[in-house]
């Protein structure tokens, strides 16, 4: 078993923490397939995707916030959570999470090679090489969670700022847009997308990435409840914020008429908005939020077989390091293998109905979390959150169908 927990006593300097680890689930989920998805659904659905985003995020912060308080106020990670649950379960979460991490760290060092492709020129197995390298160098540092903190909060805020530009060069509709996040013209074609963007944000490893992040730093207990609680909304904020900024601007780039380019729609936004310099940006923002991406899904998959093997947690930033080694290694000699990267990626999608629900199942039992009081409000909000994701997880097993069928 992991080491206890030492509780941390609320305080000011706290802040830094619970603001990493909001930054840390942010980035998490702000990754190489965030950007395309994001992209794709807005040429498609138009100003009516807001409808979905606005959606996506009320749900997320339900998952996230449950998710978040069970784990801080019980002092256990997911997985041990989970086991007191159901014995045994735990030990099928920690599989589910690691294996669908290990697959899509693949495609993040995928993302950081296109990245340094179109920033300097270089292959992109060179580009993923010199960002193994940069996130190696994160947690070899004796203070890793410390740096973990400064980069995410550092690259989260440089995409936001420069996706925020290429928003407003692009002169998106944004009246229109306020109208139809609330009175789309189908709510039912919403339905799917929305789904997505829920797994795609708090799905698999992401929905404990900060929640680890808090109780490694020791922030946990009631008189921490108030700084978990604001974590967690902040987290899923940030996501919301660069979901909704890149949503705006590749509307805008739309509704001018302009159409992306089928190979890279996210890249011909930025390229469309702001001619070349657009394009850099873009090769900025891609490598941040994949080098982010990377070090958020290495450090949260390791951290669920922290209490399952000593040797582990004993030697946890070693183990971190090996994971993103690996990662790239496959993405180098391999390549992305595509049909792996999408039945694992829909497996992803049972997972947060699968953990969500262990939580949620944990939430009032007193032998986990003690004299903790889970508030009625909250739970009603997680369970739509469950049954939500778990109509995602339906449709994903169709998808595992489909491709085994081919």
């Amino acid at each position: 078993m992991a080491e206890p927990v030492v509780t941390k006593p609320a305080s000011k300097s706290n802040w830094s923490v619970l603001l990493g680890a909001a930054f840390i689930m942010a980035t998490s989920a702000i990754g190489p397939g965030f950007l395309t998805q994001t992209t794709v659904f807005t040429e498609k659905f138009r100003a009516d995707f807001a409808f979905a985003i606005l959606a996506s995020i009320i749900i997320d912060i339900g998952a996230q916030m449950n998710v978040w308080r069970v784990i801080t106020m019980s002092r256990m990670r997911g997985q041990d959570v989970a086991n007191k649950v159901f014995p045994g379960l735990g030990h099928f979460i920690a599989l589910l999470i690691v294996m669908g991490g290990l697959a899509f760290n693949i495609g993040n060092i995928a993302g950081c090679g296109m990245g340094f492709n179109v920033l300097f020129g270089v292959t992109e197995q060179t580009g993923a090489i010199i960002s193994c390298i940069i996130a190696l160098a994160i947690f070899a540092s004796k203070e890793a969670g410390a740096a973990m903190d400064m980069v995410a909060k550092a690259l989260g805020a440089v995409m936001i700022l420069l996706t925020a530009y290429v928003m407003l060069i692009s002169n998106p509709p944004v009246g229109q847009a306020v109208v139809k996040a609330v009175f789309p013209s189908d709510y039912g074609s919403l339905l799917l997308p929305m789904i997505t963007l829920v797994g795609g944000t708090v799905g698999g490893y992401i929905t404990f990435a900060g929640g680890h992040r808090l109780l490694d730093a020791g922030i946990v207990g009631h008189e921490n409840l108030k700084e978990v609680n604001k974590s967690s909304v902040t987290g899923i904020l940030i996501t919301g914020v660069m979901r909704v900024i890149l949503f705006l601007a590749v509307l805008g780039v739309v509704s001018a008429g302009a159409t992306l380019a089928k190979n890279n729609p996210p890249a011909s936004v930025f390229q469309i908005a702001a001619g070349n310099l657009g394009y850099k940006f873009f090769g900025i923002v891609l490598w941040s939020a994949a080098i982010t991406s990377v070090v958020g899904c290495a450090y949260t998959s390791v951290s669920f077989l922290r209490s399952m093997f000593k040797v582990v947690d004993k030697y946890n930033s070693y183990f971190i390091m090996l994971f993103i080694v690996f990662s790239t290694l496959v993405f180098v000699f391999v390549g992305r293998p595509v049909t792996v990267l999408v039945i694992v990626g829909s497996l992803n999608g049972l997972i947060l109905p699968i953990t969500l629900g262990s939580m949620l199942l944990a939430a009032r039992n007193k032998k986990i979390v003690g004299d903790y009081e889970h508030p009625t409000w909250l739970l009603v909000f997680g369970i739509l959150a469950a049954l939500v994701s778990a109509y995602a997880g339906a449709m994903s097993l169709q998808g595992i169908a489909a491709l085994w069928n081919k």
